[in-house]
């Protein structure tokens, strides 16, 4: 069984800090973290990591244990350029986090990787500090894709560890303009495992995405340890809330993201092995909700 705290809350902060507390799982004591945030663009959340959640995902860290503590992007505009123009530096600089840039990491720290079975046609070229991160910690947002994807949650937040251009070939321009694009996203999280996931979902988009979209309040953030529970519990989350034809017509596990993750071994293969946890009494009621969601796949 998968665990997936689920906390209901109007306040970032709060919410980071008890649903990671209510998962009753620390990784990251006497260890060197890396965190991968959601900052392909500088849109204000959901379309990108919410500073404030940053902020207390990095102090949670700290005094969860951390030996030292890392961020790494590859962003779509260049990375330094949209941490400035969110605000980041000066809460990374604060907070004792070094940025490693994946724009300037050399040739040889791009890691080529194949999956056995794989949608790519030569394979991906994944950071090597991902690879060789000591405990990977990775944050997302909860939204819908409107361009392939169909969701962005744990899984797709990590197609930003896999380089854009390399040795001549544009691996994003394969990936998006691939009919396989959501297995393709699945097959990228085949070679790392992160050890804690911690999801934002206090501001959604329930359909476009993944930088504007249309808007719900979701008031919940979540955590876990196994990307294909937490991106079901997302997924369930936002039939919850109501989002767009494809999200509420299929049965979770068909979407070809969690379909593709779950075949690879990537986490859980069913609705079945997830247990979603309510962080406190209050967030009791949203999660039976998302339970009878996730029990008629069963």
């Amino acid at each position: 069984m998968a665990r997936v705290s689920v906390m209901q809350v109007e306040e970032r902060r709060a919410g980071v800090r008890g649903a990671i507390a209510a998962l009753g799982h620390n990784p990251v004591k006497n260890r060197t973290v890396l965190v991968k945030p959601n900052f392909n663009t500088a849109d204000p959340a959901p379309g990108s990591t919410h500073n404030d959640t940053l902020a207390a995902l990095i102090d949670g860290l700290w005094e969860m244990g951390a030996a030292s503590i890392s961020l790494g992007e590859r962003s779509y505009p260049p990375t330094r350029l949209v941490m400035e123009q969110k605000g980041i530096m000066p809460i990374l600089e604060k907070r004792q986090v070094r940025v490693i840039d994946f724009d300037d990491l050399p040739e040889a720290d791009w890691v080529e990787c194949r999956p056995a079975d794989s949608h790519w046609k030569d394979g991906f070229r994944i950071a090597r500090p991902i690879l060789e991160a000591e405990c990977l910690v990775s944050t997302g947002c909860l939204k819908t894709h409107q361009f392939g994807g169909v969701i962005t949650l744990s899984l797709k937040l990590h197609v930003g560890v896999v380089t854009s251009f390399r040795n001549g070939f544009a691996y994003m321009q394969e990936l998006h303009g691939s009919p396989f694009q959501q297995e393709m996203i699945a097959e990228i999280n085949a070679p790392f495992s992160p050890d804690l996931i911690v999801m934002d979902g206090i501001d959604t988009f329930v359909d476009g995405g993944p930088a504007t979209g249309k808007r719900a309040r979701g008031n919940v953030v979540m955590a876990a340890t196994d990307r294909v529970a937490a991106d079901a519990a997302g997924v369930a989350m936002l039939k919850h809330l109501g989002s767009n034809r494809v999200i509420m017509d299929s049965d979770i596990f068909d979407l070809g993201q969690i379909q593709r993750a779950a075949e690879l071994g990537v986490g859980v293969r069913s609705a079945s092995q997830i247990d979603l946890i309510p962080a406190d009494d209050a967030s009791g009621e949203l999660t039976a909700s998302l339970k009878a969601i996730l029990a008629k796949e069963q």
